[in-house]
């Protein structure tokens, strides 16, 4: 399997799919495998645009995440699945500013694993979805 296929598998898992706007639990409109990007209430999209979405911002993704920390080119695509997951889900700019990074960005696979974990909660408040998907990141950062 390639970083990406890993990671849409990841993505599907952890988002599941609507074709029909809702505000996800940190109160954002979201649409498809989680796209938030121009999403409004009232859209619909069919399940291809959900597809074709998702492998594009997938891809994006990923690539945004091997930029914004370059050892990800140097190591395997579990690893580089699980960061782009995490940014998928919460967005470069949380992931630029993190500890999480500067222990990536050192190679430290441990101190990220345990990191990671510590992302689970949308609007201060843990949420099961999220503590499932940060321990299968963590696993991926592991191997």
């Amino acid at each position: 399997m390639s970083a990406l296929e890993i990671l849409i598998k990841l993505i599907k898992e952890s988002e599941g799919c609507k074709l029909t706007s809702y505000k996800c639990p940190a109160g954002i409109w979201t649409i498809g495998y989680g796209q938030t990007k121009g999403i409004k209430e009232g859209m619909v999209w069919t399940q291809n645009q959900a597809d074709e979405d998702l492998v594009k911002t997938a891809l994006e993704v990923l690539n945004r995440a091997i930029k914004y920390s370059p050892i990800l080119a140097t190591v395997n695509m579990e690893k580089q699945a699980a960061i782009a997951d995490f940014i998928y889900n919460l967005g470069v700019g949380k992931y630029a500013t993190s500890t999480l990074k500067k222990k990536v960005d050192v190679g430290d696979w441990v101190s990220a694993a345990s990191e990671i974990k510590r992302w689970d909660k949308a609007a201060g408040k843990v949420l099961k979805g999220l503590t499932v998907r940060r321990a299968k990141e963590a696993a991926l950062l592991l191997e």
